[in-house]
C-alpha cells in the first residue's frame, strides 16, 4: 500500500510538517500506515518529500519513497512505480486522512475485487461538494473520469453540480497502473500530475474502472489547516471514548474525558471527568483515574487509585493508591499495595510492597523497601550541584516527620529516625538516627523585635 505524504503542508503555517502533526497523541501519518497493516498489506511504503524528514512519525518496518517535486498525487505515485510495477494491487490512501479505517480498506479491497476492476476509486455523496474532485460517470453508469475543481472557473457548471466526490484512495492492478503511469501528462491548470487521471487512460484500453461507496464520511475528513487538525482529532477522539466503552471501561463523563489512540484499558477501570490519558498508557482491571488527573506513559495494574494527580513514565503495581495531587516522574516505580499520597512527589525510586509516604515529601532517586513509611515532610537531598545520588531506605524503616536524607546514604530495615533528622550518615538496622539541636529560649524577643519595627521609617513618599 502507498501512502502520500509529500505534501507542503504550507497552510498548517506550522516549522512541523504537516503529517507528523498527532491525532490523538499518534502522528498523522502513522494513522493511514496503521490502518494499512491492520488490513493485511504485506508492505506499506510512505512517499515523502526531500526536505522533510517523516520517520519519527512512522511504525517500524514501514519504508519511504522520495517524491523529488510537489508535482501532484500522480507525480507522488510515478515516483513509487518500481513498487507499483509487478504488485498484484496497490491501495493509495492519502497521508492527510487519519480516519480511513482499516474496515474501510478492507471494505474497498473487497468492493475491487468483486468487480474484478483495474481501478476502484472510493467515493462519497455530499451536499455541499466544494472542491473535492467529481467522479463523472457515462451514460452506463460506469465510472469515466475524476474531475478536479481547484479552479471551478475552468469546469463545467454540469460536472460542478455532480455530488459524488473522490476521496483520493484508490485500488488499482499493478501492472495497469503502472502502464497508466508511464502515459499520464500534467496538462491541466495546476500543471501537475493527477492520480485520477489514469482512470480514462485505463478505459482506454478496454479496463474496468469502478467505484465504492465508503460506508463512513470520515473516509474524507483530510487535514489542510490547524482548524481541520480539530476537526479530525474531535471525530477520532469520539471513536476512541465509544470503542473503550465498548469494551467495558466506564467514562463518567465522556465530553471532558481525553484519551490517546494508543492507551490500554482493560475491563471495568473508571476514568472520573477531567482526565487525560495520553501516549502509551494502560490502566488494569477495577482502576480508578480522576478526577483531574494525567497520566503520560504511566502503567497503572489492577485495583489503583489515581484521583487529582500527574504520572509521567512510570508504573504503579496493584492495589497502590496515588494522591490526590501527586507527582510521579519518569523512572519511578511502586510496588503492590504502595502509597504516594497527598502532594508527594517521586522521581527514579523505587517504592517496596506496601511502603508509604503519606504526604508532603519529596523522594528521588531512592530506594524504599517493603513496609516502610515516611513522615511528612520527608526530603532526599539527591543532588549537590554535580551528580545525582542515591539514598537507599531498608524494609519497616520508621522515618520521623521533616527528615532530610543527604545522598549517598543509607537506612537498614526495622530502622527509625527522629522527627526533624537531617541524616548524613548510614544509620544501621534497628537503630535510631537523630541530628538533635539544643533548643534556646531567648526572653523578650517579641518586646525587642516590636521595638525595633516601631523605630523603622513608615516607606511612605511625601
Amino acid at each position: 500500500m502507498l501512502i502520500m505524504a509529500a505534501g507542503e503542508g504550507t497552510r498548517m503555517r506550522s516549522s512541523l510538517p504537516k503529517a507528523l502533526h498527532p491525532v490523538c497523541g499518534r502522528p498523522m501519518v502513522a494513522w493511514p500506515v496503521l490502518a494499512a497493516y491492520e488490513a493485511g498489506a504485506k508492505e506499506v511504503a510512505v512517499i515523502v518529500s526531500p526536505e522533510r524528514d517523516l520517520s519519527p512519525g512512522l511504525p517500524n518496518g514501514t519504508r519511504t519513497v522520495v517524491q523529488p517535486e510537489p508535482d501532484g498525487t500522480g507525480g507522488a505515485i510515478r515516483a513509487a512505480i518500481d513498487l507499483v510495477r509487478g504488485a498484484e494491487t496497490v491501495v493509495v490512501i492519502p497521508g492527510d486522512h487519519p480516519l480511513v479505517s482499516p474496515e474501510l480498506v478492507t471494505e474497498l479491497l473487497d468492493a475491487h475485487a468483486r468487480a474484478r476492476a483495474a481501478a476502484t476509486v472510493m467515493t462519497l455523496e455530499l451536499e455541499n461538494p466544494s472542491s473535492y474532485g467529481r467522479v463523472v460517470r457515462d451514460p452506463t453508469g460506469e465510472v469515466e473520469r475524476i474531475v478536479e475543481t481547484k479552479h471551478p472557473e475552468e469546469v463545467a457548471p454540469e460536472v460542478l453540480a455532480i455530488r459524488e466526490i473522490s476521496t483520493s484512495t484508490f485500488a488499482f492492478a499493478g501492472d495497469a497502473l503502472a502502464s497508466a503511469l508511464e502515459r499520464l501528462t500534467n496538462e491541466n491548470p495546476a500543471g501537475e500530475y493527477y492520480l485520477g487521471d489514469v482512470l480514462p487512460l485505463l478505459r482506454a484500453e478496454g479496463l474496468r474502472v469502478a467505484a465504492h461507496t465508503a460506508s463512513d464520511a470520515a473516509a474524507n475528513l483530510g487535514v489542510n489547516t490547524r482548524a481541520d487538525l480539530a476537526l479530525a482529532t474531535t471525530e477520532a477522539r469520539k471513536r476512541i471514548l465509544h470503542r473503550h466503552m465498548l469494551a467495558g471501561v466506564t467514562l463518567i463523563d465522556p465530553e471532558s474525558t481525553w484519551i490517546d489512540a494508543d492507551v490500554e484499558l482493560a475491563p471495568d477501570a473508571t476514568i472520573e471527568p477531567g482526565t487525560s490519558l495520553r501516549g502509551r498508557t494502560s490502566v488494569g482491571a477495577n482502576s480508578t483515574v480522576g478526577p483531574h488527573s494525567t497520566l503520560i506513559d504511566a502503567h497503572l495494574g489492577e485495583n489503583v487509585a489515581v484521583p487529582h494527580s500527574y504520572l509521567v513514565d512510570c508504573e504503579v503495581g496493584d492495589g497502590c493508591n496515588i494522591g490526590p495531587f501527586a507527582y510521579l516522574r519518569p523512572g519511578t516505580r511502586l510496588a503492590a499495595g504502595a502509597k504516594a499520597g497527598t502532594f508527594v512527589e517521586l522521581k527514579n525510586s523505587e517504592i517496596g510492597e506496601g511502603a508509604k509516604v503519606p504526604h508532603l515529601a519529596y523522594v528521588g532517586d531512592s530506594e524504599v523497601g517493603a513496609g516502610s513509611n515516611l513522615g511528612a515532610g520527608s526530603i532526599t537531598a539527591n543532588y549537590d550541584g554535580f551528580s545525582k545520588n542515591r539514598t537507599k531506605i531498608g524494609e519497616r524503616a520508621r522515618i520521623g516527620v521533616n527528615t532530610s536524607f543527604v545522598a549517598p546514604v543509607s537506612v537498614g530495615d526495622d530502622a527509625y529516625t527522629g522527627a526533624g533528622a537531617v541524616i548524613r550518615e548510614d544509620v544501621p538496622d534497628g537503630a535510631l538516627g537523630v541530628s538533635k539541636v539544643e533548643q534556646r529560649n531567648i526572653e523578650g524577643f517579641a518586646e525587642r523585635k516590636a521595638r525595633e519595627h516601631s523605630q523603622e521609617p513608615d516607606g511612605d513618599d511625601d
